[in-house]
């Protein structure tokens, strides 16, 4: 067994090496990319402001990544078109061969990368997310669990330059959390975190463990796109809006006014709270939450509509789903929706989670490129 991890079925697609066979990408695809990031880049120009400038510079920002590869791809075309041309001419055929070869090497690569960017895009990678985090099973060292990962987040976030700000929290008895909500902010946050959901488990010795027995325990990891107003639509009706007396963990902090919002949407019955001592801070901060949260459930409503289209997906955050296991005797993490498992626990745990995304999203790349295919 390799000491640093072990592949199972796992699927890996990247720009080199790429496990799914790449194909010519039509001309006439690169052509439409190119024009509409032409023509984005020219209405811009004219001078547009309010809601239309917003809507077509993000489209425009979303489409430089596509656009990079798109030009890289066409440059490639036509210098073997070039090359081909002068294998005709006696003094340019020694050149013009190297020039193919060289161009020739490059193209696969080049067409897995293009394939790629012409993934459908969730439109939600670019934002920032809320990340809620409950003790499942397992009493005390459950909870115990569930602030290991949260400092966890905290590191990979902190090494990626995002901003963490908890919103909610209840400390466990014996430490860790009962429940904690904290927003991450940055670019391609919701990207990176959104294979998180789902339930992890953890299985090692507790320390009130006198015997030296092996506990299993979990925790539910609930990562949503953070909404903004445009996003999502909000009646004041719909609200009901309760003050109450904030406290911190542990009974500390106890204002000595009514601070502490906590909102119910009627219609769906969700309910959010905080409790920091400004009023107006808690109430808005509550609002960013239920707004995630009813972005959320607009998101998976449409991802059922479309389930029976991508069967296998892993990307469905089914949050009952065990996704994960940190086992601590054998320092070992596996992955069990790619079947993979890395003996770099120590690693994983103070934020050391690229290779474990980048494998989700290197076979959940796989799952939509075989979606095209069939």
């Amino acid at each position: 067994m390799n000491p640093h991890g072990m592949r199972g079925n796992l699927r890996l697609t990247s720009c080199a090496g790429l496990a799914t066979p790449a194909r010519m990408i039509p001309r006439e695809k690169i052509a439409q990319i190119l024009q509409r990031y032409e023509f984005l880049e020219a209405s811009m120009a004219e001078g547009l402001s309010g809601d239309e400038y917003v809507a077509l510079s993000k489209e425009y920002s979303a489409m430089q990544g596509v656009v990079e590869q798109a030009r890289r791809y066409e440059e490639t075309i036509t210098g073997i078109a070039d090359a081909e041309a002068m294998l005709d001419e006696p003094d340019m055929r020694d050149y013009a061969e190297e020039e193919l070869t060289r161009l020739r090497a490059t193209l696969p690569d080049l067409e897995a990368a293009m394939q790629i960017a012409l993934l459908p895009k969730d439109e939600a990678d670019e934002k920032s997310a809320i990340l809620e985090i409950r003790p499942g099973t397992g009493g005390d060292e459950a909870s115990l669990f569930a602030g290991d990962l949260f400092r966890m987040y905290q590191r990979y976030a902190e090494a990626r330059g995002w901003k963490v700000e908890v919103l909610e929290e209840s400390a466990g008895e014996m430490g860790g959390f009962k429940e904690v909500t904290a927003s991450v902010k940055g670019t391609g946050v919701f990207a990176r975190l959104k294979f998180e959901s789902g339930v992890h488990r953890v299985q090692r010795v507790p320390e009130t463990e006198s015997q030296g027995r092996i506990h299993t325990s979990a925790a539910t990891v609930a990562v949503l796109p953070e909404a903004e107003a445009i996003d999502v639509t909000i009646a004041e009706g719909d609200l009901r809006i309760d003050t109450m007396r904030a406290s911190g963990a542990g009974g500390q902090h106890v204002n000595t006014t009514d601070s502490a919002v906590r909102i119910t949407h009627l219609p769906t019955g969700i309910m959010v709270t905080s409790s920091e001592k400004s009023q107006h801070t808690n109430r808005a901060k509550a609002m960013d939450v239920l707004r995630a949260k009813l972005y959320d459930m607009q998101r998976r409503e449409a991802d059922e509509a479309r389930a029976a289209e991508r069967k296998g997906q892993i990307g469905s955050g089914d949050r009952s789903e065990r996704i994960r296991t940190y086992n601590f005797p054998q320092g070992r993490v596996s992955d069990h929706r790619i079947n993979l498992t890395l003996y770099k626990l120590d690693e994983v745990m103070t934020g050391s989670l690229d290779e474990l995304i980048d494998a989700l999203t290197a076979d959940d790349q796989a799952s939509k490129l075989a979606d095209l295919e069939s």
